[in-house]
């Protein structure tokens, strides 16, 4: 008799502690978010995620000139990026015993960068973005937006580089498993307050589904590298994927 009990009582004590472990938004209509529940989701979402990038170490004079380029990059992503304060020297210099040059003293070893990912258009990001009355990017095209928002402000006109937007689509795609990469169709760049903001746009032709399992966003703006991956079984809200 114990034992015939003991299996529904485990299996309401599992689903019990699986309604506790979801966020409070989740069990709400969304008339009944709070501005803490839209910033939670803002935030800390299966839509939204804090991710590390990479801040990949300068190039040297001779690396840029066997490129064909003259002085380091600028723009988005390659100026004020370095962590403020950085003196070290790289270990495999410090071990050769070579003299310090501009290129290989300060802020050129690689270095992670907090940035947050958001997909634009997925329907509980649109809402949470009104209650917390924080403007969305001003891109208006239908497709999956992914904006990348946290990268520094550069050294003067930040929006100067016209062909930077075009060169950033060249450098990022969703990748599925067992599937083709899905390039953007557009990339915009943006400064919002004291950061500036990177919007893909990538065709709704891609056709992601649930069944894709997961996708994976990579890209690469001027020297920081991003690759962060979206469990698309959690991206659902009211039985429908919403990206």
């Amino acid at each position: 008799m114990c034992k015939f009990l003991i299996q529904p009582l485990c299996i309401i004590l599992a689903a019990a502690q699986l309604r506790a472990a979801d966020p409070a938004w989740r069990s709400k209509s969304t008339a009944e978010w709070t501005e803490q529940d839209a910033k939670e989701i803002l935030s800390t979402s299966p839509w939204s995620k804090t991710t590390t990038a990479v801040i990949m170490r300068r190039r040297t004079e001779d690396e840029l000139r066997m490129a064909g380029q003259m002085g380091q990059p600028r723009g988005v992503g390659n100026e004020n990026v370095d962590a403020k304060g950085t003196t070290g020297i790289k270990a495999s210099l410090k071990s050769q015993n070579a003299p310090v040059t501009a290129d290989h003293s300060v802020q050129s070893g690689s270095q992670p960068i907090a940035l947050r990912l958001r997909w634009e258009n997925a329907f509980p990001v649109r809402v949470a973005e009104l209650k917390a009355h924080e403007v969305e990017p001003p891109t208006s095209e239908d497709g999956y937006r992914i904006a990348v928002y946290g990268l520094p402000v550069p050294d003067g006109d930040a929006g100067s580089d016209a062909k930077q937007p075009v060169h950033l689509k060249n450098l990022a795609a969703l990748k599925r498993p067992g599937r083709k990469d899905v390039k953007p169709v557009n990339v915009e760049v943006f400064q919002r307050d004291s950061e500036m903001v990177v919007v893909y746009l990538f065709p709704l032709s891609a056709e992601i589904t649930e069944k894709d399992g997961h996708v994976d966003f990579q890209a690469q703006i001027g020297r920081v590298t991003i690759d962060q991956s979206f469990d698309l079984t959690q991206m659902t809200f009211e039985g429908k994927l919403e990206l």
